[in-house]
């Protein structure tokens, strides 16, 4: 069969080839690639094709190819290379691959840290919101750029969502004579134009080993920055998730936020979900922001607005806590319910007979499977003389089950 070479070139040249690569570059008889990587050869007597963004162009080319055709990519062809759209367009059996050393290898040599542990994510083509979500969700990420989301653009948005704690390694036009790499923190980014060509290395960081939060359910109300009286307390949260009933790779919209710590709690119960944590009150977002970066959240997107507005660029969910309604909970359930699935469930937690009643009375004109539970909590008063206990207000945790 005539088949299809298709060589990684590594970041240094003609020399970071093997032996075997270079050989076929010498037989070909068609040689596609960059025009950086084309560059490396000018004394190739065969055609040369620069591939653009007809890739479609370069396709049709491949399968009417005479003779032996390369085709060079940068590192692997593999990793977010032109690999992927040769399999997918040409058959597997007429592809042979050889690898070489990846700018993020490269890159992570250059820093001198292990790269096992890694997520790697490429910003073109996801966007810069899919990348950031990817990028919280690690401790350890590499990032490929492009002209719009730049290394400033992921900082800000990082920065925006209260997680700010990573140190960065801006990699910028490696194996080439004028190599940077540049070791700074996330606000430092905002004030750089990176080259073009560039790898960006995040990585969190920790105040000191045992510091990172270890997920518990049931976390202790005093350990949320809040405004006094809005958060879920510590044992309704725990009964309110239990109520939600969460499976791992499902979408949770939690209305009303507060201080985030349902989301908060919630975010190890969803390790392959998503959860959008809703709030109006600019106080309750900055001490959100504060909530996610100490507990280290991994799947939790800060979304400010006023619900339902808000609502409009969500993905679908699959559960959704209402904590707070703002007065607006009829309009709220009218726009979750249009976009609820069957079986999909409603909590709201009430701590009035008018609240209590309304979403009770929707519930049921909506046809959705109504459960309701009173839940009246009562602790012992701290360094008193005698143990006491103080009584908090009863809360009505309302469940409903879309039909």
């Amino acid at each position: 069969m005539n088949k299809i070479y298709v060589i990684g070139a590594g970041v240094e040249g003609q020399e970071g080839f093997s032996r075997r690569s270079l050989e076929l570059i010498g037989k070909a008889d068609i040689l596609f690639g960059g025009e950086r990587q084309l560059q490396l050869f000018p004394e190739f007597a065969g055609e040369k094709v620069v591939i653009g963004s007809n890739l479609s162009g370069i396709v049709e080319r491949l399968n009417s190819r005479k003779g032996l055709a390369v085709v060079l990519a940068s590192g692997d062809p593999l990793f977010f290379g032109v690999g992927r759209m040769l399999l997918r367009n040409l058959d597997k059996d007429a592809l042979e691959f050889l690898p070489n050393v990846s700018s993020v290898q490269y890159a992570f040599a250059k820093i001198k840290e292990p790269w096992d542990d890694t997520v790697f994510v490429s910003a073109h083509g996801r966007g810069l919101k899919g990348a950031v979500d990817r990028i919280v969700s690690n401790d350890k990420a590499a990032i490929l750029t492009d002209d719009v989301n730049t290394p400033a653009a992921i900082a800000a948005e990082l920065i925006e969502r209260g997680r700010d704690g990573y140190t960065a390694y801006l990699c910028e036009n490696l194996g080439g004579a004028d190599e940077r790499i540049r070791n700074i923190d996330l606000h430092g980014l905002l004030k750089i134009k990176a080259a073009p060509l560039n790898v960006l290395i995040l990585i969190k960081q920790f105040e000191a080993a045992g510091d990172e939060y270890v997920p518990t359910l049931g976390i202790p109300d005093e350990e949320f920055a809040t405004i006094k009286k809005l958060i879920t307390k510590e044992e309704i949260r725990v009964v309110t998730l239990a109520k939600l009933k969460l499976r791992h790779d499902m979408c949770l919209w939690d209305v009303g936020a507060g201080s985030g710590s349902v989301s908060i709690e919630a975010d190890h119960l969803l390790p392959n979900g998503r959860i959008f944590a809703m709030e109006r009150n600019e106080q309750c977002l900055g001490f959100i922001k504060q909530n996610l970066n100490k507990f280290n959240t991994r799947h939790v997107t800060l979304v400010p607005g006023e619900a339902p507005d808000c609502f409009e660029d969500l993905p679908d969910p699959d559960r959704v806590f209402i904590g707070g309604s703002g007065g607006n909970l009829f309009d709220i359930l009218d726009a979750v319910d249009a976009r609820l699935p069957a079986e999909g469930r409603i909590v709201i937690n009430a701590i009035t007979l008018e609240t209590l009643t309304a979403a009770t009375e929707y519930f049921d004109n909506a046809g959705y499977q109504v459960e309701v539970t009173t839940v009246n909590i009562s602790r012992t008063r701290p360094l008193t003389e005698y143990k006491m206990f103080e009584a908090y207000n009863p809360v009505y945790i309302i469940v409903g089950v879309k039909n």
